[in-house]
């Protein structure tokens, strides 16, 4: 054959290509390419030291008998590729779970054959989705899980709970639903904090966690320095754990805010001048530590603390998870065969609560088991509404002023002047010093009424904005003896 009758390279790449992978654009603009038989999409683009789709061509071009390819050739291949898939429809991928059809949910096991579990309102299966409704996105924090075991009776949340040290009943029923809540794709959880004294098992129990749904290889990490690392992790995985946390800066308390209800940041693409990145995020989110100091009101409503105490019995590393590893199909298990039975269980949702999804599904929880969640979740968050307070100089002077007012009888004045009561009131007979970060203008202050709204309003204390025709004003207002909301007993 003469040189003029052969095949250019790159169409040879380009037809194996198209006959054996199927290509399609994300909203971002990523192109992802994916077996046509198979679940699993890379980018394209990835250069991956392993499982890139180059080396997907690569292997499978040698393999097929057409040889080996230089880098040019390669190269353009994947440029009109990657032209021809932004043509396509736009089409989603998922990290470890993802919505299904007919109200079903997936979970991906990791496996290089695609075997997922199929959630389905009659009950739960392991097979093969059609790549068509579930495309999964692997990277290296993708961890490969144990197939599940069937018929397990609940004995495997039963054992992993034997391994940790949970303070009471109502806080594992509170784990329990959380670890459902993370197979749900579509519903925010919020972020559990372990917390309780040195030696309590904090980060196993964090790790044992993590690794029912991250598999083995997921582990706890320190928190990145800045916001830009944290979204990076974020977007690499499903469950991002966080150990040994002391401080929260307010930039990381809003990061972590945004990333248990959802978000996105754009910044500007690599070498580019005028093009963008997108990255879209909502994961569950673990954190572990003794005391993390002051506590924002926003980032309150989103925790869930879970309290663990000291064992009485102490065990090695090694026997710990030597225990745990071969029950890992056990547990997960018991805990898709849990979320079938509580996904069935019919429940009222809670409408005072900032997490509703989470409310309603402990609420199914109880349900479904009888256990008392929800009462444990409202509690909860009751602690941690003390916690905000304790630790805002403001909030507890509106508290003590909100005290001499008149029940039901709102109190009307303009910023400026509500700075000088509030100051005056924190001030009192001894003229202390002002805290730091005091709010020194009408301005400040009402910017930081308005974190404190929901938190003050827990106390009985009504906040809200309005105008007159001259001016603008706050409103305070303390409820009625009737209406002041009761705190809920701590199981």
């Amino acid at each position: 054959m003469s040189e003029d009758e052969k095949t250019p390279a790159r169409q040879v790449i380009t037809d194996y290509a198209q006959q054996h992978f199927r290509y399609f654009r994300t909203a971002d603009g990523t192109v992802y390419a994916q077996q046509k038989d198979r679940p699993i999409a890379r980018p394209i683009r990835s250069q991956g030291t392993s499982g890139s789709h180059r080396q997907e061509l690569m292997v499978g071009l040698f393999e097929a008998g057409h040889g080996s390819f230089g880098g040019t050739a390669l190269k353009e291949a994947l440029d009109m590729i990657e032209a021809l898939a932004m043509k396509q429809d736009v089409q989603r991928v998922h990290i470890r779970v993802a919505p299904g059809t007919d109200g079903a949910t997936w979970l991906d096991l990791g496996r290089n054959d695609g075997q997922s579990v199929r959630i389905h309102p009659g009950g739960w299966e392991i097979t093969v989705p059609d790549p068509k409704e579930v495309r999964w996105r692997r990277t290296q924090l993708t961890g490969e899980l144990p197939l599940p075991l069937t018929g397990t009776e609940g004995k495997g949340i039963d054992q992993l709970l034997g391994l940790c040290n949970f303070a009471s009943a109502e806080i594992e029923s509170l784990v329990i639903a959380w670890l459902i809540g993370c197979l749900n794709p579509c519903s925010p959880v919020p972020a559990p904090f372990l917390t309780g004294p040195q030696g309590a098992g904090k980060s196993t129990a964090g790790r044992m966690l993590t690794r029912i749904i991250e598999g083995m290889s997921g582990d706890l990490r320190r928190a990145p320095k800045d916001e830009e690392h944290l979204i990076a992790a974020v977007a690499a995985g499903w469950i991002t754990a966080l150990d040994n946390l002391s401080y929260l800066t307010p930039d990381m308390s809003d990061a972590m805010c945004c990333i248990v209800t959802g978000a996105e940041t754009v910044k500007r693409a690599l070498y580019t001048d005028g093009d963008v990145s997108i990255a879209r995020y909502r994961r569950p989110l673990l954190m572990t530590g003794i005391d993390v100091g002051v506590i924002r009101p926003d980032l309150a409503e989103r925790l869930l603390p879970l309290r663990l105490e000291r064992p009485t019995v102490r065990r090695t590393e090694a026997q710990l998870w030597a225990e745990y590893e071969p029950l890992l199909p056990a547990i997960l298990g018991s805990l898709l065969d849990l979320t079938v039975k509580v996904r069935a269980a019919e429940a009222e949702t809670p409408t005072d609560l900032r997490m509703a999804d989470f409310a309603h599904l402990c609420a199914q929880l109880d349900a479904a088991t009888g256990l008392r969640s929800l009462a444990a979740y409202r509690a909860c968050l009751d602690d941690l509404t003390d916690d905000v307070i304790e630790g805002d100089p403001l909030a507890q002077t509106v508290l003590q002023y909100a005290a001499g007012l008149e029940p039901g009888e709102p109190q009307r004045k303009t910023s400026t002047e509500w700075q000088h009561s509030l100051t005056r009131a924190y001030l009192g007979e001894d003229l202390r010093p002002l805290p730091k970060g005091w709010p020194t203008t009408g301005k400040v202050l009402s910017d930081r009424l308005k974190r404190l709204q929901p938190t003050l309003a827990a106390r009985g204390v009504a906040i809200d904005w309005g105008r007159t025709k001259t001016a603008r004003y706050v409103e305070m207002t303390r409820a009625r003896a009737a209406e002041e909301t009761t705190r809920t007993p701590m199981f």
